[in-house]
């Protein structure tokens, strides 16, 4: 059977800007804090002393002050430019990862500096990289979305490995150190090169040429679609919302939680690391596959057949001996729904609210998002403190799973063609 690539046309185009989303993201505020801080758990554990829940408690200032950054870097983005923030954002970000080797043991000094990291990073989250897509891309902006967001796979996976060597061979503060240079290293120099929106005079001659494409297919690459406080009074970014706090939570909690999850249930370090690994390589499968199908069937019914499935997931982590077999089906299965999760919020902004404001109501949703994912694995660890065994949270996130993916089904039809309309 043939392959109609001219329905993939829009790639000659915009490609630049798919791989430097890519290696942003995967390298950005979004996965490397949040997939490494359970590596660094037990080193410091050693070290100061702190239980586990103390350790994940760091996640609560950095996503609480995401409530403010998120929102303020997409308001940014929207007034001068994503390029310029995701830019900056980099550089700024790989400072407040290694600032953390300079923790002395202090827990007000540790937290301080998960707040820092948060207004010091936001630039780098997926609010710039996808606004800059969703312009370049109409016809196959789910497939392109998707291709960018496996950076969190990607990066995901590649810090858990990276850090552990980094800390075996030369300590967790060299360790730090380290992951807080591969933005400068890998990200930065390809964002340099890559990176523009549409309307950015160097790029000039592509975008000419997706213009006339989109002329030819009826599409527009304009700014169309709903302002800020258009946005805010219509009940679908409130339902959203309402989703993708508890959604966060129910996700998040589990996941820098995995290896003392995985080490209470039998696995030792070595392979409680490798298993949790696997967390990455599946969001890397859980974008290519949600992004795919987003150009061709309605959102919300992928995301609910998709982000239910990890309710089973949660059956598996609370039984008792389980095998290393169950875990990775658990991990993989997690690991899906986290990979469907940034897919689905920037698609559905992009067809339900336009593109017009997409940043700062994106980095509205995404604040909500992340106070779930902050407050979420310090829930996990102070239950496992407190009992000795994560299953009762474990049981908080099922129930999470199974209702907010079917919530999902209340959005209705996309307008993404009725704004464009408008314009």
């Amino acid at each position: 059977m043939a392959v109609d690539l001219s329905q993939f046309r829009e790639f000659r185009y915009g490609w630049p800007v798919v791989l430097a989303s890519t290696f942003g993201i995967s390298l950005g505020m979004s996965p490397l804090p949040f997939y490494t801080i359970g590596v660094f758990a037990q080193p410091l554990a050693e070290e100061f002393g702190w239980g586990i829940d103390q350790i994940m408690f760091g996640l609560v200032p950095f996503c609480v002050v995401t409530v403010i950054s998120a929102p303020l870097a997409g308001y940014l983005s929207d007034r001068y430019g994503v390029r310029k923030v995701a830019l900056i954002s980099m550089l700024t970000f790989s400072l407040g990862m290694m600032l953390f080797s300079l923790n002395n043991g202090s827990h007000t000094l540790y937290l301080f500096l998960w707040g820092l990291l948060s207004a010091l990073s936001a630039g780098t989250l997926p609010i710039t990289f996808t606004k800059a897509i969703s312009r370049w891309f109409s016809e196959k902006r789910g497939l392109a979305l998707g291709i960018a967001l496996v950076g969190t796979g990607i990066g995901g996976a590649a810090a858990k490995l990276t850090a552990e060597a980094l800390i075996n061979a030369y300590g967790w503060r060299m360790a730090y150190i380290g992951i807080g240079f591969l933005p400068l290293i890998v990200a930065l120099p390809v964002a340099l090169i890559a990176f523009h929106d549409v309307d950015d005079p160097k790029v000039a001659k592509r975008a000419e040429g997706l213009a006339e494409l989109s002329r030819e297919a009826g599409n527009t690459i304009k700014q169309y679609g709903f302002t800020f406080a258009q946005a805010v009074r219509d009940w679908r970014l409130w339902l959203l919302g309402a989703i993708f706090l508890p959604l966060s939570f129910a996700i998040g909690g589990p996941i820098p939680n995995l290896e003392t999850m995985l080490g209470s249930k039998g696995f030792d370090r070595a392979d409680a690391v490798l298993l949790a690994s696997f967390l990455g390589y599946s969001v890397y499968a859980g974008r290519l596959i949600a992004g795919y199908l987003l150009d061709f069937i309605w959102a919300p019914a992928i995301a609910c057949a998709l982000m239910i499935l990890p309710a089973g997931s949660m059956l598996m982590f609370a039984g008792a001996d389980p095998t290393y077999s169950q875990m990775v089906i658990a991990i993989v299965l997690l690991g899906v729904a986290a990979g469907v999760e940034y897919d689905l919020l920037a698609y559905l902004v992009s067809r339900y609210f336009g593109v017009r404001s997409y940043a700062r109501i994106y980095g509205a949703l995404y604040a909500l998002f992340g106070l779930g994912a902050g407050f979420g694995p310090a829930a996990f660890g102070a239950v496992y403190s407190n009992t000795g065994s994560y299953d009762q949270a474990l049981y908080y996130s099922m129930w999470g799973f199974i209702v907010c993916s079917m919530a999902l089904l209340l959005l209705g039809r996309y307008r993404d063609e009725q704004l464009k309309a408008m314009v």
